[in-house]
């Protein structure tokens, strides 16, 4: 795994969007179209505003959903469609395809036995992804599923995670947000030619070091990524602050 460190959320946010932008262009140059996977939330919003400002065909370009919560609609704030509608989609022109996790669908199982067949059939080039405070991949809450190959999945999220829900002003309260949620799995993640980790703030400091530091471990499915052949980390100041080779350097 490469660990890139910058002085600012902003500065390693763009680091991170510029590598993704070269990786998606490359995929582009060598076969013509790229398929990448976008995650969501506060981590992220500063590296999308960058990745959209590409000099980038994105006719070529089609974009899977990393994950999504049951039972609410598009329309409601924490919809992570309705922020990558907002801050993605309707930023960018002639965009190949967006694959949505339809959440609210009274066909659940249906649409995500379709959303399972359409990435099955792609190479996913670069997956944008982020780690949380509970060290989850996706929704990928701790003790993780490792080993399940199914695509897209149905999880339980725990109450570490509802609460960041919440104190990131998604909901009012734990009891408010929803208790499961459409995740893309481990094993689907780490399949990603390419992996792009967009980690800042303090609060994330300590999954940061338990998920880069220690064994690869369910108890931290971030940890996963120290086996992916092609990913870099980009941390700031604040992320990296409980690393000991940082506090070495001083």
């Amino acid at each position: 795994m490469n660990i890139c460190i910058g002085d600012t959320k902003e500065g390693t946010s763009l680091q991170a969007a510029i590598l993704g932008i070269y990786k998606i262009q490359q995929a582009i140059r060598e076969k013509g179209s790229a398929s990448i996977i976008l995650a969501t939330g506060l981590s992220q919003l500063y590296m999308i505003q960058q990745l959209v400002k590409a000099d980038m065909d994105w006719s070529a370009v089609e974009v899977f959903h990393l994950d999504e919560y049951v039972g609410i609609s598009k329309d409601h704030k924490a919809s992570f469609r309705k922020y990558l509608k907002d801050n993605f989609e309707s930023k960018v022109d002639n965009l190949k395809a967006f694959h949505y996790i339809p959440g609210d669908s009274t066909a659940l199982g249906s649409e995500i036995l379709k959303l399972n067949a359409r990435i099955s059939e792609r190479v996913i080039d670069v997956a944008f992804v982020g780690i949380g405070e509970n060290g989850h991949l996706a929704f990928n809450d701790p003790p993780a599923d490792f080993e399940t190959q199914t695509p897209y999945i149905v999880v339980t999220l725990d109450m570490q995670c509802r609460q960041q829900q919440v104190n990131e002003g998604w909901f009012d309260s734990v009891e408010a947000t929803p208790p499961r949620a459409v995740s893309m799995s481990i094993r689907q993640i780490m399949k990603s030619r390419s992996i792009i980790n967009t980690v800042p703030d303090l609060r994330k400091a300590k999954a940061v070091a338990d998920c880069l530091t220690k064994e690869v471990s369910a108890q931290f499915p971030a940890s996963i990524l120290q086996h992916h052949p092609d990913c870099s980390t980009f941390l700031d100041r604040d992320s990296a602050s409980l690393l000991s080779f940082i506090r070495k350097q001083g």
